[in-house]
């Protein structure tokens, strides 16, 4: 456990942060996952998937690369 008021407080912050990135790695998972179970050609389910990706990818939850095979993968399952 950190002993220094500094250590104690990064040990905070890095809490906080972890917690938002979770919410955020689960917020991209899910609308892939919605976007999988759409019918096909759903341009809703398409554009919330890349919203919640480009989020991720923003924020530095993952990398640019990650990112674009997971629209891509996305795209090609909706692709009417």
């Amino acid at each position: 456990m950190a002993i220094t008021k500094g250590a104690k407080k990064a040990h905070r912050q890095s809490l906080r942060k972890r917690a938002m990135n979770q919410v955020r790695k689960q917020a991209v998972r899910a609308t892939t996952k919605a976007a999988r179970l759409a019918p096909k050609g759903d341009k809703a389910a398409l554009a919330a998937a890349y919203k919640a990706i480009d989020k991720a990818l923003k924020r530095g939850i993952i990398k640019k690369n990650t990112a674009a095979r997971r629209k891509a993968k996305v795209a090609k399952l909706l692709k009417a």
